[in-house]
């Protein structure tokens, strides 16, 4: 078992929370069952769950439905050429091992941060970073090479700009790991059973407002079935996930039927898609990826297997999203088209119902999230579709490591895809397709002008003019869009189901966040 040991007060109610271990739990301590661990929220890296990072490690600057808000950094000023931010830091913080929050702990972070650039380097501030200085205890300026228009934004996501007590450093670093996870957060990670539970504590010496629970106890149930009998049972008080991972659209519909729970859904927060693979012989071909567009019955996916609960995506990001509000072709679902086309492109439906060429089948894999309470069904649904135009789809269940694994080789044909939505849509979305670890930049390898999108994307996010960003922004997604590497399904949105009697459960600005401080029975 790995505890994390705390000091002061902290520990006390630790300790007294560790006492009631395994007896009911009191109204103070909230039982959030997930289909995933915690596993290693060190903030500088990406193994561990964002929801729990952001518990416990903060930012410089918040992002929220009303903007960028000032946090751990009080104010700050922006130089005249975009260049020099300057940051006013918040007095009288400390994280929860007593280092003092200062100008220095904050160079030290962002150092640490830029010393592993080669794993941020989907983040394209990294590669802007020209110079960390403590001007003063509480004064911090950052130089960058150019001027950044998204600075804030990404200062203020949940990963990697956060902070950690830098006597958590090892070797005065953080990317080999670290030796404590001590945050400013409002919450403290008080104990951790891998695959089994997380119990987070209230910080008692939080600086802002207080968590309203004493704790929240984060478990451990990768079956589905098991969350939703421990929710009958009286042992779970909250279930709360986006794009299927908690609870599949059957169960919150059969939940919210039986009135005895609340259940809510947010706005639209980010583009449900399927990747198809530019640099496989099949779908390497534009014209098979365009009939695919018009061979998938995407509103039969909402109402037949999303229960109406999301919209249909006719374009890869929804037109809310800054810069996205393009007039783009609409590719309605229309089999004979779709078959018209594959004929064109010298496809040839066969007697046994399968088209090919030149002795090639059209087959293609696709792979989803075997953990995943929706994309198996989805997959089923686009199978039937597809066989209706004589292309074979084999549906291939992996393991979430598998499925990220199987996206940085590129060995796919068609695989899922969600974007990441606000506040990474589409600046930090976009940045990430430069990188080849990413199923994006796999799948866009085989197109044409890879290396101009490339190129486009990286002036992009250094392009200081308005009107020229957003024309810029038309290009890259109107070719996008011609090239078809993407079928965009439904704008997705993030589901809760929690006891009545637990109040305040709100959806927070990030599909990865969960606002347990504003929790409370």
């Amino acid at each position: 078992m790995h505890k994390i040991f705390l000091t002061g007060l902290a520990a006390c109610i630790c300790a007294l929370a560790l006492a009631v271990w395994g007896e009911a739990a009191p109204r103070s301590e909230l039982v959030y069952a997930s289909t995933k661990d915690i596993r290693d929220i060190n903030p500088h890296l990406y193994g561990g769950e964002m929801a729990a990072q952001g518990m416990v490690f903060e930012p410089l600057v918040m992002n929220t439905k009303d903007g960028i808000k000032p946090w751990l950094a009080e104010s700050w000023e922006i130089s005249g050429d975009g260049k020099v931010y300057t940051f006013h830091l918040r007095k009288g913080v400390v994280f929860t091992d007593g280092f003092p929050f200062n100008a220095e702990a904050v160079k030290r972070n962002i150092d640490a941060i830029i010393a592993n650039r080669v794993r941020h380097a989907w983040l394209d501030m990294i590669n802007e970073i020209d110079r960390t200085e403590a001007v003063d205890e509480h004064t911090f300026r950052l130089t960058l090479k150019h001027p950044y228009y998204p600075t804030l934004i990404e200062l203020g996501l949940l990963r990697p700009f956060r902070f950690i007590s830098p006597r958590c450093f090892v070797d005065g670093q953080t990317k080999n790991g670290v030796s404590g996870l001590a945050g400013t957060g409002p919450w403290v990670l008080a104990e951790h059973k891998p695959n089994q539970y997380a119990l987070f504590a209230a910080n008692p010496s939080y600086w802002g407002e207080k968590p309203k629970l004493s704790a929240v106890r984060w478990k451990v149930m990768p079956d589905h079935q098991a969350i939703l009998l421990s929710l009958q049972k009286g042992e779970v008080d909250l279930i709360f996930g986006a794009d299927g991972d908690m609870v599949n659209l059957d169960s919150f519909d059969a939940l919210r039927r039986q009135g005895k729970y609340v259940t809510a859904i947010s706005q639209p927060i980010a583009s449900r898609a399927i990747l198809l693979n530019a640099h496989q012989p099949f779908t390497g071909e534009r014209a098979v990826r365009i009939a695919l567009q018009h061979a998938v019955d995407k509103e039969g996916i909402i109402q037949g297997v999303l229960n109406g609960s999301e919209t249909v995506a006719d374009t890869l990001m929804a037109p809310d999203v800054q810069y996205c509000d393009i007039p783009l072709e609409k590719r309605a679902y229309d089999p004979e088209k779709a078959a018209a086309l594959l004929d064109a492109a010298g496809w040839i439906l066969g007697k046994d119902g399968w088209r090919s060429k030149n002795g090639q089948k059209a087959s293609v894999r696709l792979y989803y999230n075997s953990n995943n309470a929706q994309e198996r069904t989805i997959s089923e649904f686009m199978q039937g579709n597809l066989k209706k135009i004589g292309v074979e789809m084999k549906i291939i269940g992996e393991e979430k490591q598998a499925f990220l694994d199987r996206q940085k080789t590129g060995d796919f044909e068609l695989q899922y895809s969600l974007s990441w939505g606000t506040p990474y849509d589409p600046q930090s979305y976009l940045s990430s397709w430069r990188v080849p670890a990413h199923g994006d930049y796999q799948a866009q390898v085989g197109m044409e002008r890879k290396e101009w999108l490339d190129k486009t994307v990286t002036a992009l996010m250094t392009e200081p003019d308005e009107a020229r960003r957003r024309e810029t922004y038309k290009e890259v997604l109107t070719y996008i869009h011609d090239e078809g590497v993407y079928i965009p399904l439904s704008y997705s949105r993030t589901k809760a189901v929690h006891v009545s009697d637990l109040k305040g459960v709100e959806f927070g600005l990030s599909q990865y966040e969960i606002p347990f401080e504003n929790m409370h029975f």
